[in-house]
């Protein structure tokens, strides 16, 4: 899987696009939704990573995610506010 990237970062949809994409694998849709997780046997419990996810992954990877015991939250990316220690990774 690949790791998301916030509006304007690189690896988005392409050089000069504000538009999020989706980090299931293959997948260039626009992201809507933001999966925060973390490993409890790699990270502190306050540390966040994200995925970002279209609608069509948003449960897919949701489901990854939690059958792991990572998923700790899933907002819609219009609301999300990254919380101080998280962390984004290409």
């Amino acid at each position: 899987m690949n790791s998301p990237e916030l509006p304007g970062a690189p690896g988005t949809d392409g050089p000069g696009t504000d538009a999020p994409t989706c980090s299931a694998k293959g997948c260039r849709g626009t992201a809507v939704w933001v999966l925060a997780w973390n490993n409890p046997s790699l990270h502190t419990p306050e540390r966040r990573k994200t995925w970002l996810a279209c609608e069509e992954h948003r449960e897919h990877l949701s489901q990854f995610l939690g059958v792991r015991g990572f998923l700790k939250d899933v907002v819609a990316l219009a609301d999300w506010v990254q919380p101080e220690g998280s962390d984004r990774r290409r």
